[in-house]
């Protein structure tokens, strides 16, 4: 049966529900302007009824609060968290790529481009030295042209390495944020789990997990899973305690609950590279205390994946093939077997190659000296050598580290440097310099190095590199084989002939858009440029060696780069450069757009809305002073029921 008091009792928790209702109201319109805020309900329900026993059945024993809950939708945060990672990145992409452009934009109006500067090179070098045969200071000016070319290539490369320099740098820094909000996320878990517990919410230090996890998703891809800890002593009751994971980079954990695992980055050793224009130290980043972290797999995102593929990107051209046979002896020039310090022989590798990418040492950009994957492990090598047989078969030969052993059976397995990256990074634009130089050097140099000079002395080679340790006879050397090396690049090889270079060999492998430079005897003496092609026949003022050079860099049948001629390098290189940054940029633009979108989405729901709060404080206020006038009510009915009829 109810007690004499018992609407008072029913009074009072109204009072105390609206009381409840009303500092909610009042905390979410104190935070309507906080960052990451969630928006908060007092949640009710009627108190469990009296039975009164009684025709009426059960009497309504008033209201109870159950507790302060958010109003958060997760569809909506793991959306704007997808948005959040892909904008990431190609922010990252826009901001680079157009660095890049810039880099590669060619002003006509003051000269500085790569089509001025070759035009200038042609019409105010080659052309006047025809014009004016014999005259020394034509030459001297096209020799001045040409530098100009040199250090437009220079500078290029350069720049290029600065910005890989500075990408590096920013990996670090990702790296670093990406510990620093994980040390926060374990340390809220702990905070969350102690309070809920008890039975509370944790209301706002959730919404400080969230927020953290949202620039989190600018960095890296995330994904979060929370499920409630269970009793195992009492499955069915609820303890409170949740486990909160978060995982990136295509599912790896980062933390688990109250663990964390750490990031590092460790930087390349200098002889230690994955493409050969790469700057010294580059950061890979791993696991304290463990591997690797995986950031080549397909749903890696967001900043980080952005400036990493920016880095390495290589357009999926790294180097890959099958092991040709197992591991074998190094032998010296004497047949005799080399030993390392460790006692045991220096071993050999050898890889088939099929991409035609890979046949073309113009193209090549491996490495002196990284670390080759064979069969899922990595092995350290110093250096390699490329061979054409006489069926035309290519493959490479890698010269493993001293130290490293491979004892187990290799053949027909899968072998690669670096990673495939779908992505026009440095390295391809590097690899694209490169190529151009090469050809265009090798073009150069064997028609002057064929013709004479106007005394009648054998002419030599113009373009070079100054590349540490090069001799004299750059790119003249002769392989074992009886095959000139210079064969290599040019495309053009003997049916029959075999054809073999090392890395280490003094070939065009070695001229890069960095080390690309003149002759310094061509530089200090302009007279001994090759310009005629036959001193017997050839009159005073017939040059037709030079006139061979300005014909082969007009003609794409002589001298061709991506079947364009060799002026217009810059319209191809600067076209994939262009659809890039238009690419990204493009993209950041959607992404933004989206990412306000759904930032609306979430805070419709999640956000606190000044005007409606105002509403709800006035029936929150409505419903307080009705529950007070309850209690005023029946105190009146206590009093005289008390004090006039003496119960």
């Amino acid at each position: 049966m109810a007690s004499t008091f018992f609407g008072l009792m029913i009074a009072g928790s109204g009072l105390r529900a609206a009381n409840a209702s009303i500092n909610t109201a009042a905390n979410n319109i104190a935070n309507s302007d906080t960052t990451g805020y969630s928006r908060q309900r007092a949640v009710q329900e009627a108190a469990d009824p009296l039975r009164a026993f009684a025709a009426y059945g059960c009497a309504g024993a008033g209201v109870k609060t159950l507790a302060i809950e958010r109003i958060r939708d997760e569809f909506y945060d793991i959306k704007y968290r997808e948005n959040e990672t892909s904008y990431g990145e190609y922010s990252a992409k826009n901001y680079y790529m157009q660095m890049i452009q810039k880099y590669f934009q060619d002003d006509e109006k003051i000269g500085t481009g790569f089509g001025s500067i070759f035009d200038n090179m042609k019409i105010h070098g080659i052309e006047e030295v025809l014009k004016n045969a014999g005259d020394p200071t034509a030459k001297k000016d096209f020799i001045g042209t040409a530098e100009k070319l040199v250090e437009y290539f220079n500078t290029s490369a350069k720049n290029l390495e600065k910005l890989q320099r500075d990408i590096n740098d920013e990996i670090k820094v990702n790296v670093s944020k990406i510990n620093s909000i994980s040390k926060e996320i374990q340390t809220l878990n702990k905070q969350i789990n102690v309070i809920e517990l008890s039975g509370s919410k944790a209301n706002e230090l959730r919404d400080k997990r969230d927020l953290l996890v949202d620039q989190l998703s600018q960095i890296v891809d995330v994904e979060v899973s929370e499920s409630p800890i269970k009793d195992t002593n009492d499955p069915d009751r609820e303890t409170g305690a949740t486990r909160y994971m978060v995982r990136i980079g295509g599912g790896q954990m980062l933390v688990d609950n109250n663990e964390r695992y750490e990031l590092e980055c460790r930087g390349r050793d200098p002889h230690n590279k994955v493409n050969q224009s790469d700057i010294a130290g580059l950061y890979d980043i791993y696991w304290v205390g463990g591997d690797m972290f995986n950031t080549t797999n397909s749903q890696m995102g967001g900043s980080l994946a952005g400036l990493l593929q920016l880095r390495d990107g290589n357009n999926s051209e790294n180097f890959w093939g099958t092991v040709a046979g197992n591991a074998e002896d190094k032998k010296d020039e004497n047949g005799n077997t080399v030993i390392g310090t460790d006692g045991r022989p220096i071993q050999t590798v050898k890889i088939n190659v099929t991409a035609d990418y890979l046949k073309d040492l113009n193209k090549c950009n491996l490495a002196e000296g990284g670390t080759i994957n064979i069969g899922n492990t990595l092995y350290r090598y110093d250096t390699w050598s490329f061979e054409r047989d006489t069926n035309g078969n290519c493959s490479y030969t890698f010269t493993l580290s001293d130290g490293e052993h491979i004892d187990t059976g290799i053949t027909g397995k899968n072998a690669s440097v670096g990673s495939s990256i779908d992505y026009q990074g440095i390295p391809y634009y590097m690899e694209q310099m490169n190529e151009w130089l090469r050809l265009f050097s090798r073009s150069v140099n064997s028609i002057l190095e064929s013709g004479y000079t106007d005394d009648g002395k054998k002419g030599c080679l113009m373009f070079t590199s100054d590349y540490p340790n090069s001799k004299e006879g750059l790119f003249n050397y002769k392989d074992k084989n009886g095959g000139d090396s210079v064969d290599l690049f040019s495309g053009d090889y003997k049916v029959g002939q075999s054809y073999t270079v090392s890395c280490q060999d003094d070939t065009y492998y070695r001229m890069t858009a960095g080390n690309f430079t003149i002759l310094d005897a061509i530089k200090a003496d302009p007279e001994l440029l090759g310009v005629k092609k036959d001193p017997s026949s050839d009159g005073e003022s017939q040059y037709d060696n030079m006139k061979e050079v300005l014909d082969t860099l007009n003609d794409e049948k002589k001298l061709s780069f991506r079947g364009a001629n060799a002026g217009q390098f810059l319209v191809c290189v600067l076209g994939d450069i262009t659809l890039a940054a238009g690419n990204a940029e493009t993209f950041e633009e959607n992404y933004e757009v989206l990412q306000k979108t759904l930032a609306n989405q979430r805070l419709s729901i999640s956000g606190v809305d000044q005007d409606e709060e105002a509403l709800s404080v006035v029936h929150l206020q409505d419903s307080y002073t009705l529950a007070c006038k309850m209690i005023s009510t029946f105190s009146e009915i206590y009093d005289r029921l008390i004090l006039e009829t003496g119960v």
